[in-house]
Formats: structure tokens, sequence, C-alpha cells
């Protein structure tokens, strides 16, 4: 039986059947069209049109394309050609969006830098030669300079000059997403320009621990879009229009696992470039995780002599020679407070440190028979690879 012939026998469901299932059980109208097809203002932005906007919790037959539309304008296509002694030898590929009118491109620092400038651009020096070819979805091409980019997060910064007006799009709130949550990823896979996929929000705060991958801690976004090659750098959009991730891998072995990092991370790292031109991270050579009732009952019961204490940071490991070493860190501390401040997760810690390397800070932890010792740390400044 031809493919077409097989897809009409499969599932034959009448219209009919549909709405009187969807009465019977108040389903949600997901089979309706919820308005008009979004228009495209003088900038080349999409604006989602006037007609009926879907019912507040329902996903409308246009919501996705919406969306879609509001964003795909900004979105552009990155080539990189790839030298090898001075020879060119290939083009790297990838995506970006460009995210405000002077033309400022959010992107992936491994689709942008190549070997030979990575130490020069991650510590905030501008290589003159770091130039890549930047194809919107009008057609204008643009020659764009790599600004910044940071290795640690794989986050870099493409600049563009324009005569006429640039579409942009807008960043949202990262953290408000939660699992369940649709998403849509954009970008170029395969230099295949203007590709759009959707899915929904797997975990929102991936540990870069869990994904095998060493050095300091980070956080993804988890979704089910597809995700190929050339999206890397280009946006995960939620419903309403908005950037709230960075698309910059896949797992090869697996479908439906894509990793982004979160718009609120990068709006971070963007102040770290503004302010210092490159970003900036305290160090401390510990390895912790947040403490919770259940895992502080497990310790109690594995060890009596483990703090009376449910709520903090729990230190699993110090490494030899770290500024955690050398401030007499030990496995077993329960951090409660930083820097005259109390804290209960691993996120508040580093929000208090900040890019502060080179500052003392003083740091209370119980220890076992729930000691309480106030040690201070110098933090040191990480490796921008780590």
């Amino acid at each position: 039986m031809p493919p077409t012939e097989r897809g009409i026998h499969v599932g034959i469901v009448s219209f009919t059947s549909l709405v009187d299932l969807r009465l019977k059980n108040n389903l949600p109208h997901i089979f309706s069209r919820s308005g008009t097809v979004p228009s495209v203002d003088g900038n080349g932005v999409g604006n989602v049109g006037d007609g009926v906007k879907p019912c507040c919790g329902c996903l409308g037959r246009d919501t996705i394309a919406n969306a879609a539309a509001m964003v795909g304008p900004a979105v552009v296509n990155i080539s990189v050609p790839q030298d090898f002694k001075g020879i060119t030898v290939g083009r790297s590929i990838g995506s970006g969006t460009i995210i405000d009118s002077d033309g400022t491109i959010l992107t992936c620092a491994h689709v942008v830098v190549d070997f030979q400038g990575l130490n020069e651009i991650s510590k905030g020096k501008e290589v003159e030669d770091a130039i890549v070819e930047v194809t919107l979805q009008d057609g204008r091409s643009f020659h764009g300079t790599v600004l910044n980019a940071d290795l640690h997060s794989d986050i870099a910064i493409v600049k563009i000059k324009s005569s006429t007006p640039l579409p942009f799009a807008k960043l949202g709130i990262s953290s408000k997403l939660r699992p369940g949550d649709w998403i849509i990823a954009l970008g170029c896979p395969l230099s295949l320009q203007n590709t759009v996929t959707a899915g929904i929000v797997s975990c929102v705060d991936r540990n870069s621990n869990d994904l095998g991958i060493g050095g300091m801690r980070r956080d993804y976004i988890q979704s089910d879009c597809a995700i190929n090659a050339g999206n890397s750098g280009g946006p995960l959009v939620n419903i309403d229009g908005e950037v709230v991730g960075v698309n910059i891998m896949k797992v090869f072995a697996a479908v439906g696992l894509g990793f982004a990092v979160p718009i609120d991370s990068v709006s971070k790292i963007m102040e770290h470039f503004k302010k210092n031109g490159r970003v900036i991270r305290a160090w401390l050579g510990l390895k912790m995780i947040d403490l919770n009732d259940m895992l502080a009952a497990q310790l109690k019961e594995n060890n009596a002599k483990f703090p009376d204490i449910n709520k903090g940071i729990l230190v699993t490991m110090v490494t030899p020679g770290s500024p955690g070493d050398l401030a007499r860190f030990h496995p077993g501390d329960v951090v409660i407070e930083f820097d005259g401040k109390p804290v209960k997760s691993i996120t508040e810690m580093i929000e208090i440190m900040g890019d502060r390397a080179g500052v003392p800070l003083n740091v209370v932890v119980i220890r076992a028979n729930n000691s309480r010792v106030t040690l201070t740390v110098v933090p040191a400044e990480a490796n921008p690879v780590m």
C-alpha cells in the first residue's frame, strides 16, 4: 500500500466524532481556530493578530505559530570559516537571535569561536579576525564581529551594523518555566533556515553533573524539541513569543533530549560582559548539594553524629589545594550562613558570592555533634574553560 494510502487508513476519526468527544468530556478547544494569522510590522518583527485569543489555559490552533512568527524574523543563520594552517577547509554553521535594535546577537561560543582566538575572546579581548557571516530570514546578509564569548556557559555575543531597521526578539523570564510547559525551538538545523520545532519542558534545572559534564556546576533547561546540528545558538521560546533559553546541545545517543542555557543565566552573563568584558566566576573548590528533610534523615540514620539540621548546603567533597581546602572546609559540613546571610541552596550561595574572587568571605557551618564553626574563605577566579 502506498505511503499516502497508509496515512489515510490509519486512525480515521470524523470531525463530528471529535466535536462530540470534546463536548462530552469538556475538553479545551484545541481544534478550533483561535485567531488570525500574525502580521509583520515595518521592522520585520512578527506581531500576533487581533483575532480572538485562546481561553486561559487552552492551547489554540495558532498559539505556536503566533509565537514562532513573533521571534522568527530575529533568528539568524551564522556561518564561520574554519581554517587549518591558513587554508579554509569548511564552514561552521549555527544559529543566533537578534535581541535589540542595535544588532546585538545571542549565540553559542562553540559556533563562533575557533581554537586560535579562543583564549583572547574568553578574556574579554575582541579579536580582529573574529568575523562571522550573519544571514537574516529576509535574505539580508551582514559581517558580524564576535565581541564576547564565555566558554564555560557556551554563550557568545556577536554584533552587526545595519543602516536599516533590524527585527529583534523579546527576552522572557526562564525561572517562570515549569515542567510540562510548551516551548518552541527555532534555528537553522543542517543549514535549513527558518526551521521551527515544538515540544515541552522536560526539566527546568538539569545539572551539568547529571550529563557527565565536569567543572563548575551549570544548570540547563531540558526539552524534547527536535534539536539538530545547526540549531546551536538558536532561541528556545515560550508560547508568549519570548526567548527563555539559548539552545546549545542535544544527546546524540537519544531522541528528544535537547538542552538550553536559561535566559536568566544569559542575562547575568551579559551583565558581566558589560561590566568586566568577561565573566568572572568565584571558585571555592567544593562539591555541594542542597540539604532537605529526607536526605538529612537518611544521613542522621547512618551517622548519629550528623548535625540536627535539615536545611542548608551539604559539603560532600573538598578539592585538595582549593580555596575551600585552605579555609579548612570538611566533607559533611553544612553551610547555613554565607557572608552574613542565611542560605539554604547552592543557588543562593552563588548569587551572594557573585564575581568577588579574591575577597575574604565569612562562612558559618554546622559540623558533627552540632558544633558551629565560622570559616573565612577567599574565592579564586575560576578557569573560564572549567
